[in-house]
């Protein structure tokens, strides 16, 4: 139970602040954001504030910003229809009624003539019992009703495909920025809870089962020599270490002026195929704000750096689908991480929000990605891409991704749990 709720928080962590950043520099940008989703499905939670209606959604694998002029959202008023409309003091449309009219008591019923709910902002048509055409001024927040379902109207300048090509980018690509930042607000956070770690001959946190403690070594013990090879570094201790499993070392240590020999056999261990040694001790850590910023951006770099080299593999053929994890895998490394702390555990989500980011830069249709290379296309040629052809691109790239989705997820059930 406590993987399952770990895995829950951290995976909607990542995907709540992916999502911030897209809702974020859309608002920033005026676009009107209908939805602001956790998750995929059924609606388990909704609240709405503002204009904007809050969900949690059944399936908790990822989730999405519905903006204002992506997709169709409200039914087209055509000429002849009738429909009610609800009126504020100031005699403009506030709640155009398709269906259901019977509902609202203070409802005018108008047959429709023209309707202009974009740019001019005005419906024209007959009032019940009346011969002359009037037009009439739609509220920029007007609703629409429909099957008891009130929709707000987009004006044009509200819409996504309405704003500079520059603000269109960056409410898309501020999802993956705003998972590199959560990442950096996690490593800077932990330098500054348990230190950062160094390269001195010190011994850090000493485990209570392992070599280490059974010898009496100790934490802050600093080591001068290990089989009379001087130490000049926590990496020259650990190479030591790793190359002599089940091998007696003598350790010369330095333990606050006294000079100690501590004889000490390290444990071994499997990894990969290969056999190491260990000892049951941390590296040492100081503690610093200024180098905990250091450290956030420098973790940061490195494991962005590690990513793409793995994902350079797909280029030089070295990748296999077997590489890849799912939510399955994601879940199982979580178990394994939570077992060994709460710290490792926030790095690990630190991580993942790294692998998060990356993966929706990637410019594949349906990812961030795939949306930002349209925006470079339309940079280039002066103009956008057909809408519709747009929309089909990432229509099959969904579904691709999907499918691919289905089989990660069934090689992951086969290599854990079958």
């Amino acid at each position: 139970m406590n993987t399952v709720i770990a895995f829950i928080v951290i995976f909607g962590s990542l995907v709540f602040f992916h999502e911030l950043g897209h809702f974020i520099f859309a608002k920033r940008a005026g676009i009107l954001c209908r939805e602001f989703a956790i998750g995929f499905g059924p609606k388990v939670f909704a609240h709405k504030k503002g204009e904007t209606v809050y969900t949690i959604r059944l399936l908790p694998l990822g989730g999405y910003v519905r903006m204002a002029g992506e997709d169709p959202e409200m039914t087209e008023l055509k000429a002849g229809q009738r429909i009610g409309v609800v009126f504020n003091s100031q005699g403009e449309a506030v709640n155009l009624i398709v269906n259901g009219r019977d509902r609202f008591k203070d409802a005018r019923i108008i047959e429709v003539e023209k309707a202009d709910l974009e740019h001019g902002l005005t419906i024209s048509g007959y009032e019940e019992g009346e011969e002359e055409l009037k037009t009439y001024p739609v509220h920029r927040e007007a609703l629409m009703t429909e099957d008891q379902l009130s929709t707000q109207i987009a004006p044009y300048d509200r819409q996504f495909n309405s704003k500079t090509l520059p603000q269109r980018a960056m409410a898309i690509f501020a999802g993956p920025l705003f998972n590199f930042i959560l990442a950096f607000i996690i490593f800077v956070v932990l330098a500054m809870i348990q230190g950062i770690p160094t390269n001195e001959p010190e011994l850090g946190e000493v485990i209570n089962e392992g070599p280490a403690v059974e010898a009496g070594l100790q934490e802050g013990d600093r080591v001068v020599s290990i089989n009379r090879e001087s130490m000049a570094s926590w990496e020259e201790i650990v190479t030591v270490i790793q190359e002599n499993p089940e091998k007696e070392l003598t350790f010369a240590i330095d333990r606050e002026g006294d000079q100690l020999t501590v004889p000490v056999t390290p444990s071994a261990e499997e990894a990969e195929g290969k056999t190491f040694g260990r000892i049951g001790v941390y590296s040492p850590f100081e503690h610093s704000i200024v180098g905990s910023f250091t450290y956030g951006a420098k973790e940061v770099y490195n494991w962005t750096k590690l990513i793409f080299e793995l994902l350079g593999t797909i280029v030089t053929g070295q990748f296999s689908i077997d590489m890849l994890s799912g939510p399955v895998g994601i879940y199982v490394s979580t178990d394994t991480v939570a077992q060994s702390g709460i710290m490792n555990l926030a790095k690990w989500a630190g991580v993942l929000s790294i692998n998060l980011g990356i993966m929706n830069l990637l410019p594949l249709p349906a990812l961030d990605g795939g949306r930002l290379m349209f925006f470079l296309y339309e940079a280039v040629r002066g103009k956008p891409v057909d809408r519709q052809m747009e929309g089909m691109v990432h229509f099959v790239g969904f579904a691709l991704l999907m499918l691919l989705m289905i089989v990660v997820t069934w090689n992951d059930i086969q290599r854990f749990f079958l």
